[in-house]
């Protein structure tokens, strides 16, 4: 679903199966954040072509971290030109204990070609300049995806619609989410894009869904 100029909207709805929302940056970007999980993507991919993208107009797959719920579907990208993205750390961390995941849920780990090693710092995608946030505390390399021109954030699974990511997987850490959540709050956003549930529109929404994480939810955690 188009949400606004150039950016597409793909939220996971369905209570009983397991994903992610994934998100599509068009224009002169054309990069794909969060394909989801593999058996999924043919599913995704139908709709955006109804929304006018074409598979070919894929040129980056850029993953906010590892779990099988976002990354396993860019497999399906390997024999392609499609570039695929992941932190530098989330790599390292998939080479061991972040394997353990895909175990647990019956899985094996994707053999999956990373040809975009992800680093803190600018990035542009085509004519646009994107930052690479890491943003620990769910996982070891997860990353937030933050568009200064847009003031739009991409967050994967650290901040949710009053909620946070889990931290009881291998490599999560309760105090590195709180520090990384305080970190995107300093953000200048108007929209966030989270991993799961809906997307925050609106920079008095996103600010008030902060402060009440961290009010709220922080002492829990």
């Amino acid at each position: 679903m188009r949400f606004s100029d150039d950016i597409y909207v793909y939220e996971w709805t369905d209570s009983f199966e397991n994903n992610c929302n994934s998100f599509y940056i068009g224009g002169t970007v054309n990069a794909l954040v969060d394909p989801g999980l593999k058996s999924f993507v043919p599913n995704l991919l139908e709709s955006m072509e109804e929304d006018g993208i074409e598979k070919s107009a894929i040129k980056y797959v850029i993953n906010t971290h590892s779990h099988p719920d976002h990354f396993e579907g860019s497999v399906l990208f390997n024999d392609s030109d499609i570039k695929v993205g992941l932190h530098e750390k989330e790599m390292e961390f998939l080479k061991g204990a972040g394997s353990s995941l895909y175990n647990l849920f019956g899985m094996n780990p994707p053999a999956i070609r990373v040809d975009l090693p992800l680093t803190e710092g600018k990035i542009s995608l085509g004519d646009e300049s994107f930052e690479i946030l890491l943003i620990p505390g769910h996982s070891p390399g997860s990353i937030g995806l933050y568009w200064p021109a847009r003031k739009a954030l991409f967050s994967g699974d650290v901040i949710f619609y009053q909620n946070v990511g889990r931290t009881d997987f291998a490599g999560g850490s309760g105090s590195f989410l709180k520090q990384s959540i305080v970190t995107l709050s300093k953000l200048d956003v108007e929209t966030l894009f989270p991993g799961h549930m809906n997307v925050i529109d609106g920079a008095g929404e996103v600010k008030k869904n902060f402060q009440m994480v961290q009010k709220h939810v922080f002492p829990y955690i």
